[in-house]
């Protein structure tokens, strides 16, 4: 538990807003960070460790980064809203807590500055958020994670809880499209119109169960229950009855370890590995999960196992320095001939070290045990 506190604080000493240490897709593409999903994930966790530890560290150096993104008239550097990817989404999430804990006016603006893309983001027939402009029809499991938290804290603080029945609905799609009724688990996207190269042309469904895409739906699902108002009592029951049934198929195939494999339901299969980053939010999901009142007390075991699992197997020293291993940098549905959703495609995209997709949700699963 220090050696993590330790390793964080390492990461924040060695991070600037303008070269994040975890950014580890900027600095390979050699990019300077703009607004995006990753700096979103991290930030949040470092605010969750301020509200549990007070640690005034977390909170300075949480609105330093986002204040230096963001103008005074709310307007956000490198963000433009008719890219239309819901992965800008994401970063708005920690507005709000931003200008609750600070006062600064210029985060309530951009608050509605990414309203603005929420409100013109294209959607499938079905009614669903595209994940990209340049993914026409498509819905991924991380897009709901990306958009839906912040499009309810917006509905239940700013907007008098208007389309709380789209978002209950845009759930709701999912579950009825792209679960798998054999494992319970979720297929990692569908296109409605059936073009995409990776997908079945009769289901629209993707090939497989990627793992970190199944714990963006986990989270998706658990910070939209608490962003909204749970007397609104059948969007809050079927919301939750979706997590639980998630967690109940997703236990399934926890591996001895306490972690899960990249292609969850082929531990077994040659080049599969235990993942760091979809690991820790399964550990995340569970401890905060029980916490919610969303799961029974014998589950904590398991997230407990999971969080031990990881911290045993992929943090580490390395030449005098904390690392966090096992991390997938990325994995995504497209582009020609690559990308196709398969077996193989999952487990050849890079293993890295020290990245956000995994340091922020086992940060996060380690402040559900700090509130034990």
């Amino acid at each position: 538990m220090d050696m993590l506190r330790k390793y964080i604080e390492e990461l924040i000493d060695k991070s600037t807003p303008a070269r994040p240490i975890w950014n580890i897709e900027k600095i390979l593409q050699g990019k300077e960070p703009t607004w995006n999903y990753i700096d979103g994930c991290m930030i949040k966790a470092l605010l969750e460790m301020y509200a549990i530890t007070k640690g005034e560290k977390y909170l300075a150096f949480a609105d330093d980064f986002i204040s230096y993104h963001v103008r005074e008239d709310g307007q956000i550097n490198h963000y433009d809203i008719h890219e239309l990817n819901i992965d800008n989404v994401n970063a708005g999430k920690v507005l709000f807590e931003l200008y609750e804990l600070t006062g600064k006016e210029k985060y309530r603006k951009a608050i509605d500055t990414v309203y603005e893309q929420v409100k013109i983001q294209p959607r499938t027939k079905e009614g669903n958020f595209w994940h990209k402009k340049i993914y026409p029809n498509q819905v991924w499991l991380d897009g709901l994670y990306m958009g839906q938290p912040f499009y309810m804290e917006y509905e239940t603080k700013f907007n008098n809880k208007k389309n709380y029945k789209d978002i209950f609905n845009q759930f709701a799609n999912v579950e009825k499209i792209m679960k798998d009724s054999k494992t319970g688990l979720y297929y990692h996207g569908y296109d409605s119109s059936r073009e995409a190269s990776w997908c079945d042309k009769v289901t629209g469904l993707s090939k497989n169960f990627w793992l970190r895409a199944l714990g963006w739906y986990v989270m998706a699902l658990l910070d939209t229950l608490e962003k909204m108002d749970s007397t609104y009592t059948e969007g809050y029951t079927q919301l939750s009855n979706n997590f639980k049934d998630i967690m109940k198929a997703i236990i399934k195939f926890q591996d001895e370890s306490g972690m899960w494999y990249q292609v969850v339901d082929q531990g077994n299969r040659e080049g599969n590995y235990l993942e760091t980053s979809g690991s820790a939010i399964m550990a995340y999901g569970i401890l905060k999960g029980v916490r919610m009142g969303f799961l029974p007390e014998s589950y904590r075991a398991y997230g407990e196992k999971a969080f031990k699992g990881i911290c045993d197997k992929y943090l580490y020293e390395k030449d005098g320095e904390l690392c966090l291993g096992g991390i997938c940098l990325v994995a995504g549905l497209g582009r020609p001939d690559s990308r196709d959703g398969t077996f193989e495609y999952y487990i050849s995209e890079p293993v890295v070290e020290n990245e956000a997709k995994g340091v922020a949700p086992l940060l996060l699963a380690y402040t559900e045990i700090l509130r034990l």
